[in-house]
């Protein structure tokens, strides 16, 4: 009976000692359970990962093969195209090329054109713009016997007219459609003066015409103010002085001296009632004009309207020596100037063609319109704006649409007529 007690004890005592042993190896195992679950767990997120991966790589390869495709059409229409637009372009340089000379060929045919007109007017020109008629024969009378009892005293012997226009040289293009531009022509200095416009009070001059025409516009010209604005484009400057008609109501015509920059004297033309002496050129009232006999006035007045007027003007006072009044009529001229106590009125139409000198009036009674030939000016741009005339270089000096131009004149005196 005692032994039963030690057997249970035995017993007891091995279980004690494996229940003391098993705890470690309970949580071995558990542990390396766990790392299998999480191992399991992991690799199924990487194998997702991975096939999301792979699907958006197949995505965008899809998308290049598209792009490829779609570049492929792009450059294949691309050089179609270009291919198009050279066989245009082709045809458009030979297209020009046939237009260029058809253009050349009808030029031709324009200056053949030309050149006849201007045969046959020479030959056969337009009467002159004068009606001879008993009203104008009386005051032809009344001007002899009143204003030209004393024949005019020449102060020089020039004798010379105009022949033809030898040639016409545009210079360059600087202001409006009006202005007036010109020389000193009694100096001899060389200088240039630009006057832009019908009312202004800025005179812009030049050194000498080269420097001028190789200028900006007239940046490299030195300003002048004048103390009042002029009115019309009938200026003259004439030894170192400028002449011109002052703004306003009152036809008071300036003397400034271009070399002290002061007025050196003034006057009021004598005549009354102005009128515009040009109809194609209505803002100049007073034309200044400059020739071998010095300083003239071409005008015209209520009293004698469709007629233009004439006096010679003592640059040095400003009196007015002489008057005259002129066969030419006011209706479609455009401009004037002298040459040699002569008067020459340039005439156009409204819708400007070529002008031509159509009627002349010489003070000495040595050149009539009957004798006078007609002398067509070249095909221009408009309507002369001022001609201005020097007798050192028998040129003139055009305004015409704001461009600049000379005309060389050909010459013959007057008793060859």
């Amino acid at each position: 009976m005692r032994a039963f007690p030690l057997c249970l004890t035995y017993a007891h005592t091995h279980a004690l000692s494996v229940s003391k042993r098993s705890p470690p190896v309970f949580k071995m195992r558990a542990l390396q359970l766990l790392v299998l679950i999480l191992s399991g767990l992991v690799g199924a997120q990487q194998q997702a990962l991975m096939d999301y991966l792979e699907r958006r790589l197949l995505a965008i390869e899809d998308r290049i093969s598209l792009w490829h495709e779609q570049t492929s059409r792009y450059a294949s229409e691309l050089r179609e195209f270009k291919q198009q637009m050279v066989a245009q372009l082709e045809g458009l340089d030979k297209s020009k090329e046939a237009l260029r000379s058809e253009l050349d060929t009808v030029g031709t045919r324009v200056d053949r054109v030309e050149r006849e007109m201007d045969y046959l007017e020479t030959q056969d020109g337009a009467q002159p713009c004068v009606d001879v008629d008993d009203k104008l024969v009386e005051q032809q009378v009344t001007v002899v016997k009143e204003r030209n009892k004393a024949k005019y005293a020449k102060l020089t012997d020039c004798s010379d007219m105009i022949s033809s226009i030898k040639a016409m040289k545009i210079l360059k293009r600087v202001g409006g459609a009006k202005g007036m531009w010109t020389k000193d022509m009694g100096s001899g200095t060389g200088k240039v003066y630009i006057l832009n416009g019908t009312e202004d009070n800025t005179v812009y001059e030049f050194g000498t015409v080269r420097e001028f025409t190789s200028s900006q516009g007239t940046s490299a010209a030195t300003s002048i103010q004048l103390p009042s604005a002029w009115r019309g484009m009938g200026h003259a400057i004439y030894n170192n002085h400028l002449y011109y008609l002052k703004q306003g109501e009152e036809m008071k015509l300036l003397k400034f001296d271009l070399q002290k920059n002061i007025v050196a004297d003034s006057a009021v033309f004598p005549a009354k009632n102005h009128l515009p002496v040009y109809s194609l050129n209505p803002e100049t009232f007073i034309d200044l004009a400059v020739d071998e006999e010095g300083l003239w006035a071409i005008y015209a007045t209520q009293e004698n309207e469709r007629y233009i007027s004439l006096a010679k003007i003592d640059s040095k006072t400003l009196d007015i020596e002489q008057m005259w009044d002129t066969p030419c009529v006011r209706e479609n001229a455009e401009a004037a100037f002298v040459i040699c106590g002569t008067v020459y009125v340039v005439y156009n139409s409204k819708l400007p063609s070529r002008s031509r000198i159509q009627c002349v009036f010489d003070v000495s009674d040595m050149v009539t319109n009957d004798d006078a030939p007609n002398v067509y000016f070249p095909q221009r741009y408009g309507t002369h704006a001022s001609l201005k005339y020097s007798s050192v270089e028998q040129l003139l000096y055009a305004w015409d649409d704001g461009y600049q131009i000379l005309y060389k004149l050909q010459m013959k005196k007057k008793l060859e007529v």
